[in-house]
């Protein structure tokens, strides 16, 4: 940078050569990366209104609507993003016809009231787990706007930045995903009964605190989308284009450029890579009540810093993928890390002698040693019962897993899931090259919901009845066929400069 105020020009151009077309202020510099890092923040506040809540999910089910069982969680969960998969394509259809900040404001603002709906779901006298359903399904709707913020960033960058700046986005999603499962912890402490504010008829307890404060959260946002985000928009090599939604003359690439094969294979491997991780965050909760005989206080807190911990690993992933793929590229980095997550969920199989502790046997031998009535049972919080439910049939044959190897997978798939996550979308966005992405990119954030969608009814129903040998075995040859997939198109996934001959991969 060779200038020292805002109305100098400063040479962008990656090559380092100055033309016209490379030619910015200081100010427009300055005002393309604020916009960029209201991005950030934006999949950041996206992604803390998630996790919030999601391991608090199963419990403030249960305690609102007796009648739900964890396969009705299954819904409930994919209710999310079955609503972003919908509101996906829309939302980046509206970004590549009008300025940025319109679908922003009216996805967050969606968001917001459906955390808001979500903190009332207790009110209703019948149908509880309906009404948390659909306020799941609107939160879900809200965070359509990811396609939005993936596209802008794909747009606002070069292709020289564009690793980078998917990684860093990464970086502060995983950020999200530290601080929502940790403030749930927090306000773990609140306890299940809370103080009730009569004036709203809100109980504030460990269950709806975390929907409201994602609810301030998306206030927040709203406020940054309107002041600080500006329109700005640089192709393949840095030459800036005046709107971000605007193709000038000279960069016209047809539909046929794009290699469409390319296209569909991220796709079909963003959907697998995001389907593992929603069955993994689905049955963590059920999953470790089962095994470790946890109740529901200590399942929020204790996956709650897990959950935190993992974060905290993708961070570090995230900075080490940025070196990663420039010195071996962007496809052997997903391919490792496609190999990684087969290694967590397979150490995640049952294995051994050991059984888990049964939830019925417990209650029967309390009965027996206390001589106490069902009611009495039932109405002592202290007698909650823990363990495998005696309805699963599973539970008597299938070995116990232990916490050793619940650790272990955790780390792996810490390690995995990012890598394979900003690596499919960073070479997504390179494939497309420099033309409008708002559309391709609600694509692949449909692809994606729908993953989310259909891993947490599959994982809560094969779980429910087959029990976790046969979920996680599934799983583990459902990333053996992306591995096989990856590699029979791998020369294929390569930038879009790249395949036209303007740059070497």
């Amino acid at each position: 940078v060779q200038s020292s105020t805002a109305s100098e020009s400063l040479c962008l151009h990656p090559a380092g050569s100055c033309t016209s077309a490379s030619l910015h202020t200081v100010e427009d510099y300055r005002s393309r990366w604020r916009s960029i890092r209201v991005m950030y923040f934006t999949m950041f506040l996206s992604s803390v209104g998630f996790t919030i809540v999601i391991t608090s999910v199963w419990p403030y089910l249960q305690k609102i609507d007796e009648s739900a069982d964890a396969s009705f969680l299954g819904w409930v969960v994919a209710a999310y993003s079955l609503g972003q998969m919908v509101a996906s394509p829309i939302f980046g259809l509206w970004s590549n016809k009008r300025p940025r900040r319109e679908p922003l404001v009216c996805s967050i603002f969606i968001n917001l009231s459906a955390n808001i709906y979500y903190a009332y779901v207790y009110l209703p006298r019948t149908n509880n787990k309906f009404h948390m359903l659909i306020s799941r399904a609107f939160v879900g709707f809200g965070a359509g706007n990811v396609a939005v913020v993936r596209s802008y960033v794909a747009g606002a960058t070069s292709l020289k930045e564009r690793t980078s700046a998917m990684a860093n986005m990464s970086a502060c999603q995983a950020l999200g995903f530290i601080l929502g499962p940790a403030l749930q912890a927090c306000l773990s402490f609140i306890g299940e009964q809370g103080v009730t504010v009569k004036i709203i008829q809100l109980q504030l307890n460990m269950y709806t605190a975390p929907a409201l404060l994602a609810a301030a959260f998306g206030l927040i946002n709203i406020l940054l989308v309107v002041l600080v985000l500006r329109e700005h928009h640089v192709d393949d090599d840095g030459r800036h284009i005046n709107a971000i939604n605007y193709t000038s003359e000279g960069m016209h690439y047809t539909e046929e450029s794009v290699d469409q094969v390319a296209v569909l294979t991220s796709n079909i491997l963003f959907f697998i890579v995001m389907f593992i991780f929603a069955v993994f965050e689905t049955i963590a909760t059920p999953l470790s009540m089962d095994m470790f005989a946890w109740t529901r206080k200590e399942a929020v807190l204790y996956n709650g810093i897990i959950i935190c911990c993992i974060g905290f690993e993708s961070i570090l992933v995230f900075l080490v993928v940025k070196v990663a793929s420039q010195r071996f590229g962007d496809r052997p980095v997903l391919l490792a890390g496609l190999a990684i997550i087969f290694c967590g969920f397979f150490i995640l199989l049952p294995w051994g002698n050991h059984y888990p502790k049964i939830q019925w046997a417990d209650v029967k031998n309390n009965s027996l040693v206390s001589r106490m009535s069902e009611a009495t049972i039932a109405s002592n919080s202290s007698l909650e019962p823990t363990g495998c439910p005696y309805e699963q049939t599973w539970c008597q044959y299938t070995p116990v897993i232990h916490l050793a190897q619940y650790i272990s997978s955790d780390i792996l798939i810490g390690v995995g899931y990012p890598a394979c996550n900003v690596m499919s979308y960073t070479l997504y966005s390179k494939i497309l090259g420099p033309k409008p992405q708002g559309v391709y990119m609600g694509w692949l954030t449909a692809s994606g919901s729908g993953a989310r969608t259909l891993g947490p009814i599959f994982v809560s129903h094969v779980y429910t009845i087959l029990g976790p040998r046969w979920a996680f075995s599934l799983i583990c040859g459902m990333v053996v066929g992306a591995i096989i997939l990856l590699s029979s198109v791998y020369r294929k996934l390569i930038a879009f400069s790249a395949r036209h001959g303007r740059i070497v991969e």
